[in-house]
């Protein structure tokens, strides 16, 4: 099988004229946002995947940013992910899934030696189930209590970025107002979907989801806590 990737792009090279479009393509899935805060989450990102049609329109587009940490326990590197949404008549195209996950190698190729993690927070049950689908341990999951020092970590992060608005106690950040939380449509969850213990585990963590309530969610970015398909992606991009 021959994967197809894309190359992130700087957010700074994003044109006014492609950011409305993006933003177009985000409210079809968010109730109560609006583009400046829009914007002003974009901006704030180092890079951005965007796959385009032929017709110039976006089909998805998933940003990102990577900081570094010292900690007592030592350095680390995250990637914090930001935006990402699909139009729905693209759902199932991994090309977006895929780039991440070979630029995530690319970052940790730089400073192989240094503990490089995914930061991410998450309001939608599909979102949620990327954790399984690419790693063996996350957190927090159904199987496994979250450890200590990785709680730590994870409190660390999250209060850094969110201040007061994060619990620590239930890892839940939740806003004064809503930031946008998904529309009625997205946020029902399909009764097979329901099934699936990462889907009922995702809902006793965050109730409040539906509202606009942020699970905080990390994995580990290496080959060893990756499954075999996002492993060898991975490799790929470390190798470049």
């Amino acid at each position: 099988m021959k994967e197809k990737f894309i190359k992130p792009v700087s957010v700074h090279d994003v044109d006014e004229d492609q950011l409305a479009a993006l933003f177009r393509l985000f409210r079809n899935f968010y109730n109560e946002v609006d583009f400046d805060q829009f914007s002003s989450d974009f901006r704030e990102k180092d890079g951005v995947f965007i796959m385009w049609s032929d017709d110039s329109l976006p089909m998805g587009f998933s940003t990102f940013r990577v900081d570094e940490f010292e900690l007592p326990s030592g350095t680390i590197r995250t990637i914090f992910s930001g935006d990402t949404i699909i139009d729905r008549d693209h759902w199932g195209n991994q090309i977006l899934a895929f780039s991440w996950i070979r630029e995530a190698g690319v970052i940790k190729g730089r400073t192989p030696f240094t503990p490089l993690y995914w930061f991410l927070i998450v309001k939608g049950h599909r979102t949620y189930r990327y954790l399984p689908v690419f790693s063996k341990c996350y957190y927090p999951c159904p199987d496994l209590a979250t450890p200590t020092d990785i709680k730590k970590i994870m409190d660390h992060l999250a209060t850094t970025h969110f201040g007061e608005c994060y619990d620590p106690g239930t890892g839940i950040i939740r806003f004064p107002e809503s930031k946008g939380h998904l529309k009625p449509t997205y946020a029902a969850i399909p009764k097979n979907h329901m099934e699936i213990p990462e889907v009922r585990f995702f809902l006793e963590q965050n109730p409040g989801y539906s509202e606009g309530d942020e699970l905080v969610c990390m994995t580990e970015l290496t080959e060893d806590n990756l499954k075999p398909l996002a492993a060898r992606i991975f490799r790929k991009g470390m190798q470049k």
